[in-house]
């Protein structure tokens, strides 16, 4: 809506694109934070992070999370730092082996769906196990929804005191086998959110080609943008995105048009209910 702040994630790395495929990815922890800084500079008030291996492959190395953790506070103190419990590359039992480092944020998908070549696996147990986590280390997750399902599954969750209201919702497009970019869908979506979960806060992201067009429909109807070089290497279909910087910048452009002010770090912490300064970790 004209006038709301509008909250600029951004995916920093991911578990898929690689140096071969854009040279400006982030990599190591160093190039992340540099990255990063670049990024909430332009205007991004989160950052969603992957770590990897020295050969690219996904990380669950909670040296590695803490490393990241600790370089971004000294130059970005405000950011709201949100790690990935997402599965590819990683054993279940890994994947929320860095949750004792306390970041703001962690990624919580609700249900299992189909990727491209995997089963993205997230059984009920699961769930539950990484929620409780979160919850009783105030750890605010952010729900990522690649099908209707997994929006019940939250609902469900909430009213078991599993997360506590109101939650945040990413609803995610253009996954090969998960949801197509449709408005009409997002459009169907957020009226269920509202109806299931009032109060609740959302994100839309578009992966690949479709990462700016679900951004305006995410600012046209009020909600809030993900960007960064772990959703899409390109700014179109023939440029490479020279930085993480540059998407967010792009971003920051359409929040212009769409008359959405860019919301600072310290706002996005009070729209999505985090402490105005990040939770302190056990050394």
């Amino acid at each position: 809506m004209a006038g709301e702040p509008c909250i600029i994630s951004v995916a920093i790395t991911g578990s898929v694109p690689r140096k071969k495929d854009n040279p400006a990815l982030p990599v190591t922890v160093a190039e992340q934070v540099e990255s990063t800084h670049a990024a909430y500079e332009a205007g991004a008030a989160l950052v969603h992070v992957h770590v990897r291996n020295a050969d690219e492959t996904p990380s669950s190395d909670p040296e590695k999370f803490a490393a990241f953790q600790d370089g971004i506070r000294k130059h970005c103190p405000d950011i709201i730092v949100q790690f990935s419990t997402g599965g590819r590359g990683r054993a279940l039992e890994a994947r929320g082996a860095m949750l004792h480092l306390r970041p703001d944020m962690a990624s919580l998908a609700t249900g299992s769906v189909n990727f491209p070549t995997i089963v993205y696996e997230n059984p009920p147990d699961f769930v539950r196990s990484l929620a409780v986590t979160m919850r009783d280390a105030g750890i605010k997750p952010e729900i990522e929804v690649f099908d209707l399902a997994m929006l019940y599954n939250t609902a469900a969750l909430v009213a078991e005191g599993l997360i506590l209201p109101p939650p945040h919702v990413q609803f995610v497009f253009g996954v090969k086998h998960a949801l197509p970019a449709r408005r009409d869908i997002l459009e169907f979506e957020v009226a269920k959110l509202r109806e299931l979960l009032p109060g609740a806060t959302w994100t839309a992201a578009g992966i690949g080609r479709n990462q700016f067009e679900v951004a305006r429909w995410a600012l046209e109807m009020g909600g809030h943008c993900r960007t960064g070089l772990e959703d899409n290497i390109r700014i179109d279909r023939t440029t490479l995105a020279p930085s993480n910087a540059a998407l967010v910048s792009r971003v920051a452009v359409l929040c212009a048009e769409h008359d959405r002010p860019i919301a600072t770090a310290r706002q996005a912490r009070a729209m999505l209910g985090l402490a105005a300064t990040p939770i302190a970790r056990a050394a």
